[in-house]
């Protein structure tokens, strides 16, 4: 067993602050010195300036400044004592309540809470909201009253004057104990021996504080003045490493090769564009201009395709897999599951036509073949798909993840398209790239619209195009927001179900889980967890459950009803899509596999159970699976999620448009700090602390230009050794998002 034994400098901190508070630290994300000294208070107390009661909501664990109104004591029949203390922000309050025991203990516990918490005096005070007897109320909390710790009038004054940090806390550790540690390493921390990403003259340029100045004024401000700048230096920090990781990357592919391949006139391509059925749109002629002019240069393709859901990337990019295939090369497609890797086989087959059986009679003599390639495949099949790869009979390749097995070999890759990039981890697209001698070009496609500060942000390292109109004749899709406590309106979703099944239709039911005894993990991370909920949330709604429900009813009696997850074998997931899509089986429920890639024209209705747990985008997505065909849809989004929460504004955002482009905004704009990076995804703790990418456009821009000088004088960052660290150290979750090349 290879034990490489603890974080040194976890070991560290225990050593400098103890193994208790070390422990406590360990609960909010803080494990090391460095780590510490970079979590940041999330807001600043004005002294004087009390904490507005009326906004706190239910299981927040909060922070807030306040003064004592009144404290009460009173007995319980048990023969202890429950001390009620009254704070104030000077029109609305809250009540901190503490329990004693019977007894002298008691006794005496119930008059210690009653002389620390006497009317008047003022003090932060932490501890997670709860209701009782229809009043918000702190359960035991914690509290730090002002000069309690001080023992000159003069040190009382200066406290009292000085801007209040409020860290992220947690029930483990108060803020001011956080505060307390962080001043215990900055006390002990000479500046040299603090990491300093940023290089002097860049510093000089932008008039930024030096890393231990930034620090003490972040953690120990004497005025909001210092607050300010310490954080302006902070967020063109964050943004300028960023920046230099994307430049960087950039700049090493500018030295990597590949093989051009040149356009045939009267190749394949030609013939495929001959035999289409529809009208490119400006938007399609424009994005394959773009990307058949990448393909004939030396230096490899690193373009992202983003469009709405039903833009038609997939016929774009199957004419640049045609333009390679002239060209002598193979394109390999790569799907996040075997179902889609399937349907986009079968998409590609079925707009190739006779162009994608070459070697079989009255095949065109420009056709090639289009070959599916995945883990579940048996033997013979996978022999015969290898052998096809390898001597180049397949010109297209579809696949998972099973297209990176060694035992996959190539006979001249060419094209890579992957197909809902952030499902994909970095070292999975770096082994594609070494199938080949030289350097495949690359083409990412995604249906998630990025919004333009993102883009800037996270995909600077690649060239964007961008699919925004929607092909003609696509159908409109109305989505209405159920709530699931009003049971007329859950019954006449029901009712709305059995009708598309009576009328040819299909009806997608989507559920987060798989069973009731699976993890309730399946959903996306909603932005307010359980917080605005007076009591927990029903479970979340289960494929297995649900769909012996439908079976049941009445309404539903003779049609039947399939399941679809991803726990199915392949073969089952095969049958699940036939009997659905042929209408044998007009009702399938099932979790978010159905997400992308799924073609089915004749649905129109889907529905969508605990809406509220699932994220914007990914709402979107499932909403793109229902109107492909001539008639329009309906998305119904059955919610628990009270008015005014960010769940609730998800979705009322969806219900009100289509436009994927504006939800992303919206996306962004609703999620907590850091999302946009995807760390909450896993809930590793975010690199973005400070910058925001809706707000911060200016810093970025400035820092894309600093970048760009320091990645000039070498890419190796061999002159800057703390910024190479800093890149080095950005978080795997964070890596995967700017190594989308």
């Amino acid at each position: 067993m290879n034990d490489v034994g603890p974080d040194p400098r976890s070991v560290e901190l225990e050593r400098r602050l103890g193994r208790a508070t070390a422990k406590a630290l360990a609960t909010v994300g803080v494990r090391t010195v460095a780590e510490l000294l970079r979590h940041f208070p999330r807001r600043y107390a004005e002294p004087g300036r009390f904490t507005l009661l009326d906004g706190l909501r239910l299981g927040e664990h909060v922070t807030v400044l306040a003064r004592v109104d009144r404290t009460t004591v009173r007995p319980t029949r048990s023969g202890g004592h429950i001390v009620n203390a009254v704070i104030t922000d000077g029109r609305h309050e809250l009540v901190l309540t503490f329990f004693t025991p019977g007894g002298g203990r008691g006794k005496g516990l119930a008059r210690f809470f009653e002389q620390r918490f006497a009317p008047g005096k003022v003090g932060l005070f932490t501890g997670t909201v709860n209701r009782y007897r229809g009043e918000m109320q702190l359960t035991h909390p914690d509290a730090k009253f002002f000069g309690e710790d001080l023992d000159d009038g003069v040190s009382v004054l200066d406290e009292a004057a000085r801007p209040i940090p409020i860290y992220p806390a947690g029930a483990k550790i108060s803020s001011w104990k956080i505060q307390t540690a962080i001043e215990t390493i900055l006390g002990s921390t000479r500046d040299e021996e603090l990491v300093e990403p940023l290089p002097e003259d860049v510093r000089e340029r932008h008039g930024l504080l030096g890393i231990g100045e930034a620090l003490r004024a972040v953690h120990q401000p004497m005025t909001f003045d210092e607050v300010e700048a310490a954080q302006r230096r902070f967020r063109f920090e964050e943004a300028f490493v960023l920046q230099t990781a994307l430049v960087r990357r950039r700049a090493i592919a500018e030295d990597w090769v590949a093989t051009p391949r040149e356009p045939h006139e009267t190749g394949l391509r030609a013939a495929f564009d001959a035999r289409l059925p529809f009208e490119l749109t400006a938007g399609q002629r424009v994005v394959g201009q773009e990307i058949a002019a990448d393909l004939v240069r030396t230096r490899p393709m690193q373009r992202l395709l983003q469009g709405e859901v039903g833009s038609g990337k997939t016929v774009v990019a199957l004419r640049a897999m045609t333009q390679v295939v002239d060209a002598g090369g193979q394109a390999a497609l790569l799907a996040p599951t075997e179902v889609l890797a399937a349907q986009h086989a079968r998409s590609l087959e079925a707009l190739l036509g006779p162009l994608a059986h070459a070697g079989e009679l009255d095949a065109p003599e420009r056709a090639t073949r289009v070959v599916l390639l995945t883990g579940s495949q048996g033997s013979a099949a996978r022999r015969e798909a290898l052998a096809q790869v390898a001597d180049g009979t397949a010109g297209i390749v579809v696949g998972t993840h099973a297209l990176l097995s060694e035992s996959v070999e190539f006979a001249d890759l060419g094209l890579v398209v992957v197909d809902e990039q952030h499902r994909f981890g970095v070292e999975q697209r770096d082994a594609l790239r070494e199938r080949s001698e030289r350097v495949p070009h690359l083409l990412v496609m995604t249906a998630t619209p990025i919004p333009r500060t993102v883009a800037m942000t996270v995909f600077g390292d690649l060239a964007i195009s961008t699919l925004s109109e929607l092909p003609a004749g696509r159908s409109e899709v109305d989505t209405h927001v159920v709530p699931a406590s009003k049971e007329a309106w859950v019954e006449r979703t029901w009712e709305r179900v059995a009708q598309a099944a009576r009328d040819g239709g299909r009806a997608y039911v989507v559920c987060a889980r798989i069973s009731g005894d699976t993890p309730e993990d399946d959903a996306a991370p909603d932005d307010d967890g359980e917080l605005a909920f007076a009591s927990p949330r029903p479970p979340l709604r289960a494929v297995e459950d649900v769909a012996a429900e439908l079976r049941a009813m009445p309404r539903l009696a003779g049609v039947e009803v399939e399941t679809l997850h991803g726990k199915m074998s392949a073969a089952d997931k095969a049958r699940a899509m036939a009997r659905f899509a042929s209408g044998e089986a007009p009702v399938l429920v099932a979790t978010t596999v159905v997400e992308v890639g799924v073609d089915v024209p004749e649905a129109t209705l889907m529905v969508v159970l605990d809406a509220d747990r699932f994220g914007i985008s990914q709402l979107h997505q499932l909403r793109g699976r229902i109107g492909r065909g001539t008639l329009p849809g309906t998305c119904l989004l059955v919610s628990h999620a009270p008015p005014d929460t960010p769940a609730a504004a998800r979705l009322e955002a969806l219900a009100r448009t289509r436009d994927g482009f504006e939800l992303a905004e919206v996306d962004l704009e609703l999620r907590r700090e850091g999302d946009v990076l995807g760390a909450a995804q896993s809930g590793a703790r975010s690199s973005l602390r400070l910058l925001r990418v809706t707000r911060d456009v200016e810093i970025l821009t400035k820092a894309r230009e600093e970048a760009e000088r320091v990645v000039a004088a070498g890419a190796a960052l061999a002159e800057f050794p703390d910024l190479r660290r800093a890149v080095a150290e950005l978080s795997p979750e964070h890596e995967q998002y700017l190594e989308r090349t």
